[in-house]
């Protein structure tokens, strides 16, 4: 049985419950450097949590995915938050579960602009990083530290995603 996704927009209300979409909202805006800079205040929360855990910065390269695309995995990382953020400005997938009984449900999809990030709060499911179109580049945001902080979880039947139009 085909069990297909649909692609919703990526919006703060739809996204609250896996976590925060980061992107410029006029409500957190403090003008700083002698009001030559726009300041977004405090969009996200970072978890890093065990033993001497600690906030690093990364670099990702993203391949971008053939369409239709398999959702067969999700994962999620116990110990801390991570964050994503596009550096080329191109759009691209967010794919994110409930969890149920210690397993994720049927997958959300929601698609982001190239302004848009995001920063899934400790322990949710979600898929690995999915690029639209070209290579894109992003600054993530990531809990490092002594505990193994990836699980992993292989659905039964896959899900698709059709396409992605951009």
């Amino acid at each position: 049985m085909t069990q297909t996704l649909s692609i919703a927009p990526l919006t703060q209300s739809a996204f609250a419950s896996f976590g925060q979409v980061i992107e410029p909202d006029p409500a957190t805006i403090r003008m700083i450097n002698s009001g030559t800079t726009e300041r977004y205040h405090a969009l996200g929360r970072t978890e890093a949590l065990g033993e001497g855990a600690q906030v690093v910065i990364n670099l990702f390269r993203g391949q971008p995915r053939n369409f239709p695309y398999k959702i067969d995995m999700m994962e999620r990382h116990p110990y801390g938050s991570q964050s994503f953020h596009p550096l080329n400005g191109r759009p691209w997938l967010v794919v994110v579960a409930k969890d149920q009984g210690g397993r994720p449900g049927r997958p959300h999809v929601f698609l982001a602009s190239g302004d848009q990030g995001i920063n899934y709060r400790a322990n949710v499911w979600h898929h690995p990083l999915i690029a639209l179109a070209e290579t894109s580049d992003f600054l993530v945001v990531d809990r490092l530290g002594q505990e193994h902080n990836l699980e992993e979880y292989f659905y039964p039947a896959p899900f698709f995603i059709a396409e992605a139009s951009i």
